[in-house]
């Protein structure tokens, strides 16, 4: 009898963390460097979305900047019509690869772009915020587009926008997504983030960020600070290419659990 009764307690505990529990999984594409002459990178990248499609419960697809491996105008159109053979909503971040603007490739015209090539592609601005699943999205823009460079610069007003964000949302689970690293397994000089110490300042203010996924490094590495999970994923064009699949769950009372997968793209399907 008293067996019963424990059993009995344990699963209305488990039932009810199941009700106060917030579940999403997305997949994270990085640095495709797509190029429109180039038919091994469009195989990579359309194999991929196939891939993409054929994964369960997935809530949307980000891609992390260096969409195109240099920013010519001329790239973008066949990169957006490939992605949008995905069969769930995806979004797209500026990487230092992505834009220049003397070059006429602005970071304005490049949404312009993508939205020309699929009108439900509604984002204007290269810094915007998503809900998805219970959780908010924030992109974070760090690329520059007058004198693109390797390293990230999250300037003022974008610092001073996403604190804004963060206060907003202080009832609510964050994950924030952007091009550039700030912590990371793997160091490289040229390739930090430009007084990162003013933006980990602002992390380190809120308590409902979970996460910051990143790219550009073209290495895997997950990192715990100060209660974030940085992630940084590889480049989709490693000689094994791949993308990550992303699982977040939190429950009422407990830390959030993260759970990431990376899944290499099956080069063998036709």
């Amino acid at each position: 009898m008293k067996k019963n009764i424990i059993l009995t307690l344990l699963s209305l505990f488990l039932l009810q963390s199941a009700v106060f529990a917030d579940i999403i999984k997305f997949v994270q594409v990085a640095d495709t460097h797509f190029k429109s002459n180039d038919d091994y990178r469009a195989e990579v990248l359309k194999k991929t979305v196939k891939d993409i499609n054929r994964e369960k419960d997935i809530s949307f697809v980000v891609f992390t900047g260096d969409n195109i491996d240099s920013p010519k105008a001329e790239y973008l159109p066949n990169f957006v019509k490939i992605i949008n053979k995905l069969d769930v909503p995806y979004y797209i971040v500026i990487g230092n690869h992505d834009v220049f603007k003397n070059n006429g490739l602005s970071k304005d015209r490049y949404l312009e772009i993508v939205r020309e090539n699929n009108c439900l592609y509604r984002n204007k601005k290269t810094n915007y915020v998503f809900k998805k699943d219970g959780f908010v999205f924030i992109v974070v823009d760090g690329a520059k587009e007058i004198i693109p460079g390797s390293t990230g610069y999250y300037k003022a007003d974008t610092l001073k926008w996403l604190d804004k964000q963060l206060t907003k949302h202080k009832n609510e689970h964050v994950v924030i997504i952007q091009h550039f690293p700030l912590i990371s397994s793997k160091i490289i000089k040229s390739h930090e983030v430009y007084q990162k110490e003013k933006y980990l300042d602002i992390l380190d203010k809120h308590n409902n960020v979970i996460s910051v996924v990143a790219g550009h490094l073209h290495s895997n590495s997950e990192v715990m600070r100060n209660g974030v999970y940085h992630i940084t994923s590889p480049t989709l064009l490693n000689e094994k290419p791949a993308y990550k699949v992303i699982t977040i769950t939190t429950t009422k009372g407990f830390s959030p659990m993260i759970y990431t997968e990376l899944k290499e793209t099956d080069m063998s399907q036709k």
